[in-house]
């Protein structure tokens, strides 16, 4: 092997390392300032030096910060489902049926993740109230569905579209309906494609913040990004640090051990996706 190759090798490496490093240090800190207590919160230490679980403590018995995590769960666990039935509904329309406008359709959907939250936040909250939502769990599903569908259809109509033929005019020989197709024929090849999605609209779902603050305004029914907004208190020394940096590793570790899990397939999914489109 040359230097040339070696140095490329090399440097690759390097760049690979300083990536995670970059990605991964503010979780890292978290987990080290979220053990220390008292006068060592403001002690700057990249290495253990202290641990304590007085901030886990604090943060799981004051307030309800337990029932936010399950309202985040009942919140993200609806959106998904209902994105996905959606969204598999609507590919199987968009990429199999032929119809006209079919292409603006689908551009259409793609176009409405281009609004920023804001510009829709006024328009999206009188239509809230007005279906009697407010302060309610509904009212996040609500809002959060209609962000997570343009995705999610995008993505499973890109990979629907290159599912072989022959599998649905064979199914369609033995006299099956269209909602068999989808659940009996198509579903089963799509696991990776509705693995990513989901994940990935669990994951957006799960950390919102603009829309739960907005649309929400009792402890009973706001998730854990508003929850965890809401621990600061007035000046820089009275904010909880620890109980932050607890409540933020709580409630990161569930999507870490999500990804990990399903890694095999998010990376199926997300190169299926890209490349028969």
């Amino acid at each position: 092997m040359d230097l040339w190759a070696i140095t490329k090798r090399v440097a690759f490496y390097a760049l690979v390392l300083f990536i995670v490093v970059v990605a991964v240090f503010p979780f890292y800190y978290a987990i080290l300032t979220s053990f220390k207590s008292g006068t060592d919160l403001f002690r700057v230490s990249y290495w253990p030096t202290s641990f304590s679980l007085d901030n886990y403590v604090a943060v799981l018995n004051v307030g309800d910060f337990p029932r936010n995590v399950l309202n985040s769960i009942f919140v993200a666990s609806v959106t998904v489902l209902l994105a996905l039935f959606l969204a598999v509904t609507a590919s199987f329309a968009l990429s199999r049926v032929r119809f006209r406008g079919r292409g603006l359709i689908l551009m259409t959907i793609l176009g409405v993740s281009m609004f920023p939250q804001i510009a829709v936040l006024a328009g999206l909250f009188e239509v809230i109230r007005f279906l009697g939502i407010y302060n309610t769990p509904w009212a996040l599903i609500f809002s959060y569905t209609i962000f997570t569908l343009p995705f999610t259809v995008w993505v499973l109509t890109t990979f629907m579209r290159d599912l072989p033929i022959e599998i649905e005019e064979a199914a369609i020989v033995d006299g099956a309906t269209p909602w068999v197709i989808i659940t009996r024929v198509f579903m089963p090849l799509m696991w990776p494609a509705l693995v990513t999605t989901g994940l990935l609209a669990f994951i957006g779902a799960w950390n919102e913040f603009l829309f739960a603050l907005t649309f929400t305004s009792s402890n009973a029914t706001r998730t854990v990004p508003v929850a965890i907004a809401l621990l600061s208190g007035g000046t820089q020394h009275e904010i909880p640090w620890g109980a932050i940096m607890a409540a933020s590793v709580i409630v990161t570790v569930p999507l870490v051990i999500l990804v990990l899990v399903f890694q095999r397939k998010i990376i199926s999914g997300l190169t299926a996706g890209g490349v028969k489109g």
